[in-house]
């Protein structure tokens, strides 16, 4: 098999691991004896919970879910509607009133079923009296270009929202078990899709913090706001949460697994870095990159061939506007650079598909790709000192493509040295 096939069948390991039908097949929760059960959900695999939730689920369902544009399926009896991701529109803002109007309605005797996974905060914005969507669609802007980890950028949305911080299931009397599958390193369920149907303790004096740390310029009335009591979210010891539970179904963890049993029956070795790298990309591929030469050079601390993996999200923090890529591709791009000459070949990936705002879920990086670049009279350095990775793997033709996968458990990182 070829170094690049071989990547690509890990990749798709890693995605068939964290296969919703299975994730919720093990954590179905009992019927309600009297009451409905209603289903609501967001994110990008939200669509594809749904449709594995109706082949398992015993009684008559109902219910709602979010996610992006092109990423719905075929459902019986759950709606399925699509909105924008990552900035907020007005199809996420009607949504996000929808599921609320649909739960507050319950009563003790009902279930609610929440299928939750990563790009829920996007998809669900709900602002508080006083900010409009487009305050959320400038607040997502400046989070995504701040270079802070997802989690603190949760902690900022779930203060600023009447959705996130657990008030969507604050705003019903029905039991609710929410299934997740986590894109957060660490797997806090609380954090996934800014933890609509689970509460943390985080306040919003940590928001605050989070604000000051990154240099946020957030407008006067998100930082008034801030300031007041309202962003307060329900705490966790809230009687309104007493009767419910959550499961992460499907995690990073369990896809690197899986992808490391592929490489293991291809006679390579797999060594799991971590399921919960954070920090700039660029930076994280310099890492991967030193590891790798050490193991190319050295024979140490890894014998080859040996593929090198993790998961977790990265961050970029945007330096030129203009530029289109994403943190994956700007990842393989870094690593690319840092590893000319090696006998190295990587996949930087995130497992949902889509990588930023572009078609590609990541790229294909390897010991050719600098050298590849400067015969096309193109300088790799430029384009990620402009954040224009996409530009760069495009022209050597090494973007990763595999479309909509229907789950996400962030990015999935592979480093094969031989």
């Amino acid at each position: 098999m070829q170094d690049r096939d071989l990547l690509r069948a890990m990749f798709d390991a890693a995605v068939a691991a964290a296969d919703p039908l299975i994730g919720i097949r093990n954590h179905l929760p009992s019927p309600p004896s009297k009451g409905r059960t209603v289903v609501i959900g967001a994110g990008k695999g939200a669509a594809q919970m749904a449709a594995a939730l109706e082949t398992l689920w015993p009684e008559p369902l109902e219910g709602l879910i979010v996610t992006r544009y092109g990423y719905g399926c075929e459902t019986r009896s759950i709606s399925v509607v699509e909105a924008a991701h990552p900035v907020p529109d007005e199809a996420g803002l009607h949504a996000a009133r929808r599921l609320v109007d649909l739960v507050s309605g319950l009563e003790a005797g009902d279930l609610v079923i929440a299928l939750i996974c990563g790009g829920g905060s996007a998809l669900l914005p709900a602002p508080p009296v006083g900010l409009s969507l487009e305050d959320e669609i400038r607040l997502n802007e400046i989070l995504l270009a701040s270079g802070a980890p997802i989690s603190a950028m949760n902690v900022v949305r779930k203060h600023l929202s009447t959705i996130k911080g657990g008030r969507l299931a604050a705003a019903t009397k029905a039991r609710v078990v929410s299934l997740i599958v986590s894109d957060i390193p660490g797997d806090n369920p609380a954090f996934v899709a800014s933890g609509p149907t689970v509460p943390d303790a985080t306040t919003r004096f940590d928001a605050l913090s989070v604000v000051e740390q990154y240099g946020l310029a957030l407008p006067a009335a998100m930082l008034a706001h801030l300031n007041s009591p309202a962003a307060d979210a329900p705490r966790p010891d809230d009687p309104a949460f007493a009767r419910n539970s959550h499961h992460v179904i499907a995690s990073a963890g369990v896809s690197l697994e899986a992808a490391a049993e592929v490489a293991r029956r291809h006679g390579v070795s797999a060594h799991i870095l971590s399921d919960a790298i954070e920090g700039e990309a660029r930076e994280v591929a310099l890492v991967h990159a030193a590891l790798a030469r050490e193991i190319a050079e050295r024979g140490r601390p890894f014998a080859r061939p040996c593929v090198l993996l993790s998961g977790g999200e990265t961050t970029v923090t945007i330096r030129r506007s203009g530029g289109k890529g994403g943190r994956n591709s700007e990842f393989g791009l870094a690593l690319g650079l840092a590893i000319d000459g090696l006998p190295v070949t990587a996949i930087a990936a995130d497992t949902d598909g889509i990588d930023g705002l572009g078609d590609h879920a990541g790229a294909f990086a390897d010991g050719t790709t600098a050298r590849r670049l400067r015969a096309l009279g193109m300088d790799g350095r430029s384009f990620l000192a402009a954040n224009n990775s996409y530009a760069a793997f495009e022209a050597v033709g090494d973007l990763f493509k595999p479309g909509p996968t229907g789950t996400n458990v962030n990015d999935f990182r592979a480093v094969l040295v031989r």
